[in-house]
């Protein structure tokens, strides 16, 4: 395990391959699942005052979800809001291109100008998953490995890119750009010193 700024970062992090692979998997991670995206207390507040922005970049059955049950639902189990799903399991959010490969349509209103907020940071930093305990200050980033992210795998290894590589944009844009460089310096710190591990 690793820390930087008092953040702990999982081995597997560090040691796991992932390269998205869409042509395989189709973007399964935006309609599989119990839950939808994790979102931080200023994400639902964002998404209240982008709605109408981007709502011409999501599908029908989503604005029908969101104008029924509200851009983003708390979920019981993990018990933190997320993004809103379809009776399928989709993200509300979600729209899909000619090849059938899932598309954020917020990432897409981003994409064309029209709003500041890429995306739920917990789908960017995806497979990375951060553990929060606010009242102790605790914070932690693990790799969630799931079965349909396994071409993600395969492809992380041929290519030898580890998982916090993967999500470099998306850790500076979280943590800034001296956290990751930090991160960057320990990794190869360590693995130029493998006898300076325990």
């Amino acid at each position: 395990m690793i820390i930087i700024d008092e953040i702990l970062i999982s081995d597997a992090v560090v040691d796991e391959h992932f390269l998205c692979n869409l042509k395989a998997c189709k973007g399964a991670c935006c309609w599989e699942g119990d839950f939808g995206a994790p979102l931080e207390k200023v994400e639902m507040k964002k998404l209240e005052a982008i709605y109408e922005d981007i709502k011409p970049y999501l599908a029908p059955e989503g604005i029908a979800e969101i104008e029924k049950k509200g851009l983003f639902t708390f979920f019981e189990e993990p018990k933190e809001y997320g993004t809103s799903l379809l009776k399928n399991g989709a993200c509300v959010y979600m729209t899909k291109d000619a090849l059938g490969i899932a598309k954020c349509g917020i990432e897409q209103a981003y994409r064309d100008g029209v709003t500041d907020f890429y995306k739920p940071i917990s789908c960017h930093l995806y497979p990375i998953r951060v553990n929060k305990d606010e009242h102790r200050s605790f914070e932690a980033l693990n790799y969630d490995e799931w079965d349909i992210c396994s071409a993600a795998c395969t492809l992380g290894k041929k290519e030898k890119l580890p998982v916090y590589k993967f999500v470099k944009d998306a850790l500076v844009r979280k943590y800034g750009a001296d956290f990751y460089k930090q991160l960057d310096e320990t990794v190869n710190h360590i693995k130029n010193n493998p006898s300076n591990q325990d």
